[in-house]
């Protein structure tokens, strides 16, 4: 009840600021474990990402950002659960995997941080995907989150990872390199890419 009245309030805030155009919607699983992959280039994204689906967006967030006032409480309400600092806790992999295998959605930005401009990416996501089995959605969030400037959000087709199933850890940068590519390809044309 809570996440929706808080996705309403923001989807009346961003028609106003960033009016969003999404693409691919239909291709987020109506059911089951979802691993949404995106790029990264704002605090903004995990609202940007979310909160034109229907299903709930789950994620992982600082730890410090619960303990920022009212933000604290808005990214709980939306589904975020801590991380501490240094790195990704046994603690937060497990409620991860979980999260996935139990048939939620949940988000992950592979970059790691924002306005990376290498393009590189950390493994974590691909870890995920492997372990969970949940189905691997890209996703692309274009534009600049300037006042008042569309925004568009592209979904594309699950990731086919069969090939990749059953390799262990020295599969993990080739499956990065899959996930990410997706996107890139995708921020490239603004359309949803295929399976």
């Amino acid at each position: 009840m809570i996440y929706a009245i808080c996705c309403g309030l923001l989807r009346l805030i961003y028609a106003i600021l960033f009016p969003l155009k999404i693409v691919g919607r239909e291709n987020v699983p109506k059911e089951g474990g979802v691993l949404l992959c995106a790029n990264h280039i704002s605090l903004l994204d995990p609202m940007t990402i979310g909160i034109k689906l229907k299903r709930q967006v789950k994620y992982m967030a600082k730890a410090e950002l619960f303990n920022v006032p009212v933000l604290g409480w808005l990214i709980k309400q939306l589904g975020a659960f801590p991380v501490k600092r240094g790195g990704v806790s046994k603690e937060s992999i497990k409620t991860s995997l979980n999260t996935l295998r139990s048939g939620n959605v949940m988000g992950i930005f592979p970059e790691g941080t924002r306005n990376s401009d290498s393009g590189a990416a950390k493994k974590g996501a691909a870890s995920f995907a492997l372990r969970s089995g949940a189905a691997v959605v890209p996703a692309a969030i274009i534009g600049s989150y300037k006042p008042f400037r569309r925004m568009t959000v592209v979904y594309g087709a699950p990731i086919d990872l069969s090939s990749f199933e059953g390799t262990g850890s020295e599969s993990l940068e080739a499956v990065t390199d899959v996930i990410m590519g997706r996107i890139h390809e995708m921020i490239r044309t603004g359309k949803p890419s295929a399976r």
